[in-house]
């Protein structure tokens, strides 16, 4: 089966203060997507998927209309009632259940090899390169891939930002901690604890939630999902999120998967913050001559 790209764009921007999916990044109205899509198809993706609030469907399909016609797009919900049957969503809620339960909303698209990636990040065309390849070449039921960013290239003067931060064994995945808090300061990376700042070395490789997996991992999703609701409901029903990261760990510290990083030098660019979109449209004009 040929690789799909999944892309999660249902996220409520919370700290963007609006759906920063769908703002502009040019002067021609194209959203990172499509940025994304245009390096994917490059690469030699033909289908996508967009994981989407069903709210938000009539936009994004009015956006895309005639703008990516090498590229079958799809559009998938992530809906907060999409749960296992025992389970209620505790009053109040309107946070979505996190990115595992986005790309488990995308099961019926996935027959084969796909890569995923966050709508709001620009991951630059070597990334796509080398997930596609991966996908093709070497993924299986045990053998995933993710690509590695330098820390020092995945930070915004707008804020704070969390990244899955990497231990590695030459190009194998040991370990990956969602790290919160983490600010560019006058000598580096750092984010806050009760000790102090802690810094994190330059080169340090992190997660951008740029993965390649063979699609036997819906599967794991699906059956550790349940898991994850009885043990998350009871400690924060409100705002606990079953990340795709935490899949991966599991998976890896039970034997049953090895993650391949794919190491890149590209700089990554994204509206995590409102302040960010100057940035981010001089970067991709930059890129783009």
């Amino acid at each position: 089966m040929d690789p799909v790209l999944l892309i999660m764009a249902a996220g409520l921007g919370s700290r963007f203060g609006g759906l920063k999916q769908m703002a502009p990044v040019d002067d021609h109205g194209r959203i990172i997507i499509d940025y994304s899509l245009e390096d994917a198809f490059q690469a030699g993706f033909r289908q996508a998927t967009c994981i989407i609030n069903p709210a938000h469907e009539a936009d994004f399909r009015e956006h895309f209309a005639n703008r990516h016609p090498g590229i079958e797009i799809h559009y998938a919900h992530q809906l907060m009632d999409n749960i296992p049957p025992g389970f209620a969503i505790p009053n109040g809620r309107t946070k979505p259940w996190g990115t595992a339960h986005a790309v488990l909303s995308a099961k019926q698209y996935v027959n084969g090899p796909f890569a995923v990636i966050n709508a709001d990040d620009y991951y630059g065309a070597m990334a796509f390169e080398m997930i596609f390849d991966f996908l093709q070449t070497k993924a299986s039921p045990t053998r995933h891939a993710m690509v590695g960013y330098k820390i020092e290239n995945t930070l915004t003067e707008s804020g704070s930002v969390a990244r899955g931060v990497c231990t590695l064994d030459g190009t194998k995945l040991v370990r990956i901690v969602e790290t919160l808090g983490i600010v560019p300061t006058p000598t580096g990376a750092a984010y806050p604890s009760d000790e102090g700042q802690i810094h994190i070395p330059a080169g340090t490789l992190v997660s951008m939630n740029m993965w390649g997996f063979d699609h036997v991992i819906m599967g794991e999703i699906e059956t550790r999902f349940a898991a994850f609701l009885t043990q998350g409901l009871q400690e924060n029903p409100q705002k606990c999120e079953f990340f795709l990261p935490s899949v991966v760990s599991a998976l890896m510290e039970e034997g049953k998967a090895e993650v391949e990083v794919l190491p890149t030098a590209d700089k990554w660019h994204g509206v995590t913050y409102a302040q960010d979109l100057p940035k981010v449209r001089e970067a991709l004009a930059n890129i783009r001559r």
